[in-house]
């Protein structure tokens, strides 16, 4: 018996190892921070609708559908009114969304919409600050890969294209994969030029023979908000009904299937066997 037992031990710390350097592959989460605006944070959709899912979700949901894909989590640090000279001013609040942070595998960031309305100078301002940003967060998190994104439709056709312009010159010098927003989300529009969008105008404005028809929780503070297409027949012709181009949840379906796209195969690549 006692033969029996030391070999039985010896069998064991054969395969001891073994087990450990299975458990050693368990995929490693890759961690992925988005950095921009009040469209990648998206604060009304989150009180209207916190139980949705947001841009965040919708990128981490899609990419764990792949299940070769090692775990994905994603980190949102949007804020309204963003601006990249903005973040740069604010040391605390990069210390706490960057610095303070375990290391990101990619960070991507979507700015321009508010830098282009309140730069004096948009075209020399914009691109000499996101490239400050980027000087900082490589080196803050020099394994990091920085993506660019284009803007989404928001102010019309000719300073949208002045600000993907401007983001399309500093992912050039700057030699960074720039990943395109706008196109697909021009392309979905198609379907319905407000599909993507929420109603948002002021509770007062809103005529009171439709106010019935209005949802239980629509009216926060002085404003009405209604997240998709349900009053339009009644108000499509009412005045700034459809003023509002901020994504609702299905606008960030849209944007969240972009950044998926990109990362999938690019996490696919990171989960192959080292040789």
């Amino acid at each position: 018996m006692r033969i029996r037992s030391i070999a039985s031990l010896v069998v064991l710390l054969a395969i001891l190892p073994g087990l450990a350097r299975t458990e050693d592959k368990k995929p490693t989460k890759v961690r992925v921070l988005l950095l921009g605006d009040s469209t990648v944070i998206g604060s009304v959709c989150r009180d209207m609708h916190p139980k949705g899912d947001h841009l965040e979700d919708v990128v981490r949901k899609l990419l764990a559908a792949d299940t070769k894909l090692p775990p994905v989590e994603v980190i949102n640090r949007g804020v309204n009114g963003d601006m990249v000279g903005l973040l740069l001013a604010r040391p605390q609040r990069y210390e706490a969304d960057v610095v303070k942070q375990a290391p990101f595998d990619f960070i991507f960031l979507r700015f321009g919409l508010n830098d282009v309305r309140n730069l004096k100078d948009f075209k020399t301002e914009f691109p000499a600050n996101y490239k400050k940003l980027i000087a900082k967060l490589r080196a803050d998190h020099p394994k990091a890969e920085i993506v660019l994104e284009t803007a989404i439709p928001y102010l019309g056709e000719e300073r949208d294209m002045l600000v993907n312009e401007q983001v399309r010159v500093v992912a050039k010098e700057e030699k960074l994969p720039l990943l395109d927003q706008y196109a697909p989300y021009t392309a979905a529009l198609k379907n319905g030029p407000n599909m993507l969008s929420y109603r948002r105008m002021e509770s007062k404005a809103f005529p009171e023979k439709y106010r019935a028809l209005l949802p239980a929780d629509a009216i926060k503070g002085d404003t009405v908000y209604v997240m998709d297409n349900l009053l339009d027949v009644h108000m499509a012709t009412v005045p700034d009904w459809f003023k509002d181009r901020h994504p609702n949840l299905a606008g960030y379906q849209v944007i969240g299937t972009q950044l998926a796209g990109y990362l999938a195969p690019r996490l696919r690549e990171r989960a192959k066997p080292s040789p």
